[in-house]
């Protein structure tokens, strides 16, 4: 870091004083279903096992662990796509606020951000948080193209024809992870009003 203060100018957000929206934060908590207090069970006891060295490291370690009590916090098909679909989960809450604000918000085009950084799009089939909100929002009636996904805008062309349609309300519901869609990106879909949803696998029983 010192090197790097030799070539360049730092500037903070305190000393560069630029204007800034005004945010409102708000933290969505849902009860965990009875899989997934069973699952956090089971991290506990793979977790003592690692902590007394009764497992080998390349079978199973903290690591492997914390990832997993991620996915689990995330919602529960993470760890078995065989296990049902919660309608309490994170997700479908998730779904239930986009869906609201997407009514509420059609006079003035509102846009919605979602982050999840777990669980991306995939082309094999399987379970993932991407097609599964889009497919539930789609359902209730947003129009499929008004829901897309940043991964889906591999170019700069492609990413700043998505980014305008963002802008003009023609893309409602924006979904990306945080390298894909971060503060750089983000800046670029403009002033229109938006909602920025964080979709974090955090579990706390």
């Amino acid at each position: 870091m010192n090197l790097f203060k030799e070539v360049a100018d730092i500037k903070t957000s305190d000393q560069l004083d630029l204007p800034v929206p005004e945010a409102e934060y708000e933290t969505v908590v849902v009860q965990p279903s009875e899989f997934q207090e069973e699952m956090v069970q089971d991290l506990s006891e793979r977790a003592a096992l690692v902590h007394t060295g009764t497992v080998d490291p390349s079978e199973d370690n903290m690591l492997k662990i914390t990832s997993d009590g991620r996915k689990i916090g995330l919602d529960q098909r993470l760890m078995n796509d065989l296990l049902p679909d919660d309608p309490g989960s994170k997700l479908n809450a998730c779904v239930n606020n986009v869906f609201r604000i997407w009514e509420e918000g059609k006079p003035e085009k509102l846009t919605q951000l979602l982050f999840c950084d777990m669980s991306t799009p995939k082309k094999d089939g399987t379970f993932n948080v991407y097609d599964d909100i889009r497919n539930k929002l789609v359902a209730r009636g947003i129009p499929g193209e008004e829901v897309a996904f940043i991964h889906s805008a591999d170019t700069e062309v492609k990413k700043k024809d998505l980014f305008a349609k963002v802008r003009s309300g023609q893309v409602r519901v924006l979904m990306g992870s945080t390298q894909k869609m971060g503060p750089a990106q983000t800046s670029r879909t403009g002033s229109s009003p938006s909602i920025i949803w964080m979709l974090a696998g955090v579990l706390r029983i």
